[in-house]
């Protein structure tokens, strides 16, 4: 009979300079590293349509702000997250240039693309965690309409959830087909949720 082998905890520390020698990339969740799958294309294609999107409005508006995908997200002491894209500001990120890109404060978006492997992650506990930590706006790009009826309604069609911080508390917006996305961070965004569904 085989044992399993215990699961090691590792700390926020440890897992900024974590390696085991294959590309697999890990979010740290309560000081477990669980391994994210490999993204689809058309996930790749989205966060890139997004990312690029957002750069360009950055750079519209004047603002020191960056669109970054790969980055990670700490939201708790012993948590950290990889979300799709982040939007962070150059200030926040100067003192850590040369140490693992993983934000420590709150950025100022965050922005998750749904998979059938993130589903309850993505509209449960992260949305949680962002909420806690003080994001103030959460996007769920939702181009499978895999999330439950109560996130995404009936009949469950592809949407993004657009999550604002108000009062501490998220509340959402959600944009299907020709519907254009009001993001209170980016309120002249010129996008609709099919733009970015079909990206």
């Amino acid at each position: 009979m085989t044992q399993a082998k215990p699961k090691l905890k590792v700390s926020f520390e440890e897992y900024l300079t974590y390696l085991d020698r294959t590309d697999t990339r890990y979010e740290l969740v309560n000081g477990d590293l669980a391994a994210m799958n490999p993204p689809t294309w058309r996930h790749i294609l989205i966060a890139r349509f997004l990312e690029r999107a957002l750069e360009a409005e950055i750079q519209r508006i004047g603002r020191s702000w960056l669109a970054v995908q790969g980055a990670g997200q700490r939201v708790e002491e012993d948590t950290s997250r990889l979300p799709a894209l982040l939007v962070v500001s150059v200030e926040a990120i100067q003192p850590t240039l040369n140490q693992s890109a993983v934000l420590e404060e709150a950025a100022i978006l965050a922005i998750e693309i749904v998979s059938e492997s993130s589903t309850a992650a993505d509209y449960l506990h992260k949305l949680a965690e962002y909420e806690m930590l003080g994001i103030p706006e959460y996007w769920i790009v939702d181009y499978l309409a895999l999330g439950a009826s109560r996130y995404i309604g009936r009949p469950k069609q592809p949407t993004i959830s657009i999550y604002q911080l108000v009062d501490g508390e998220y509340q959402v917006s959600q944009f299907q087909g020709a519907d254009r996305l009001v993001s209170p961070t980016f309120p002249e965004l010129k996008l609709t949720a099919e733009q970015v569904l079909k990206a």
